[in-house]
C-alpha cells in the first residue's frame, strides 16, 4: 500500500489544505485542528450548521510555507486576514460533549461576521492539546489531541470508497434515481489517504507504519451529516449515510475510515510504503 493524500486541517471544518509531507506528533499531524470557531456560548461552530465554514482556506507555515505569521484566513470576496497565535487567558469551550479550552484571537472577530454573516462566531486556539483526554475505552493515558472530534489522525482508503459508490449506484438504481457522481475521498476529510488492500480491510487492523512512522488503530470512524454537504456547492443530500447505514451500520453509528494514534515522531511524505498489521 502507499499513500496517496495527505491532508491537514489547521482550522477545524475549514477547508481541506493538502500537503506533500507532514510531521507527526503525539497529538497528530503538525498544525491540524489547532484553530476551532465557537458561538457565543464557546459551542463548536462546524460545517454541519454553516456550510460556509468549508470555504475558509486557513493555512499556517505548515500547510503553506508563505504565511509570513502564525495563521492566515483567506475568504471569497474578503482580504486575507494574518495572526499570531493569541496571548490571552484560555476560555471554556465546548467540543460536542467534551468541556475543553482555548485562547480566544478577538482580531478575527470581525472578518469571521462577513466571511459567515454572524457575528457570534469566535476563533479560539488549542494551547495544550495534552490537557485533553480521549474516548478512554479506546485510548490509553497519555493519548492526546487538539480539536479533533475524536482522536489524531483519521485514515481512509481508495479501496472502500470504490466500494461506497458502488452501494450508492445500487440504491440509486433500486429506487429509480438519477446516477450520481462519485463521492470524492475529501468528503471524509481524512488525514491519510491509502491506496490498497480490500475494502473496509481497515476494519481489522491493528497498527499502521507509514514511512517508518507508526500508529495504533484505535477504532473505525463513525460518520455524521457533515459527509452529506457536497464541498463546491455546499447543497446537501442523502449519501453517503443513506448507503453506509444501509450497509455499515454498527451499534448504531455509520462507519467509515479509521481512527490513528500516533506512537513514533517522524515525517511522512505522499508516496510512503504503508504497512498495516
Amino acid at each position: 500500500m502507499r499513500l496517496l493524500q495527505l491532508n491537514v486541517h489547521p482550522l477545524k471544518s475549514g477547508a481541506i489544505r493538502s500537503v506533500d509531507s507532514a510531521t507527526v506528533l503525539p497529538r497528530g499531524l503538525a498544525d491540524d485542528r489547532s484553530w476551532m470557531l465557537v458561538d457565543a456560548d464557546g459551542r463548536l461552530v462546524s460545517a454541519r450548521e454553516v456550510h460556509e465554514t468549508f470555504r475558509i482556506v486557513a493555512d499556517t507555515p505548515t500547510t503553506d510555507p508563505g504565511v509570513a505569521r502564525d495563521l492566515r484566513l483567506r475568504a471569497p470576496g474578503l482580504d486575507d486576514l494574518d495572526l499570531d497565535v493569541p496571548g490571552g487567558d484560555p476560555v471554556a469551550v465546548r467540543l460536542h460533549s467534551q468541556d475543553l479550552f482555548g485562547v480566544p484571537a478577538p482580531s478575527a472577530d470581525a472578518w469571521l461576521a462577513e466571511a459567515l454573516g454572524r457575528d457570534d462566531v469566535r476563533l479560539v486556539w488549542c494551547h495544550e492539546p495534552e490537557q485533553r483526554n480521549l474516548q478512554p475505552e479506546f485510548s490509553r493515558p497519555e493519548d492526546f489531541t487538539a480539536y479533533a472530534d475524536s482522536f489524531p489522525v483519521t485514515v481512509a482508503t481508495l479501496a472502500s470508497l470504490r466500494q461506497l459508490n458502488d452501494w450508492i449506484v445500487e440504491r440509486a438504481l433500486e429506487v429509480g434515481e438519477e446516477l450520481p457522481e462519485p463521492l470524492p475521498i475529501e468528503r471524509f476529510r481524512a488525514n491519510l489517504v491509502i491506496d490498497g488492500d480490500e475494502p473496509f480491510a481497515e476494519d481489522h487492523w491493528t497498527s499502521l507504519e507509514v514511512g517508518g512512522v507508526r500508529f495504533r488503530v484505535a477504532k473505525p470512524t463513525s460518520r455524521c451529516v457533515m459527509t452529506t454537504v457536497n464541498l463546491k456547492t455546499l447543497t446537501t443530500a442523502k449519501e453517503p449515510i443513506r448507503s453506509l447505514a444501509r450497509h455499515r451500520l454498527v451499534g448504531g453509528k455509520t462507519l467509515f475510515a479509521a481512527h490513528l494514534v500516533p506512537e513514533t515522531r517522524g515525517r511522512i511524505s505522499v508516496g510512503d510504503d504503508v504497512w498495516a498489521d
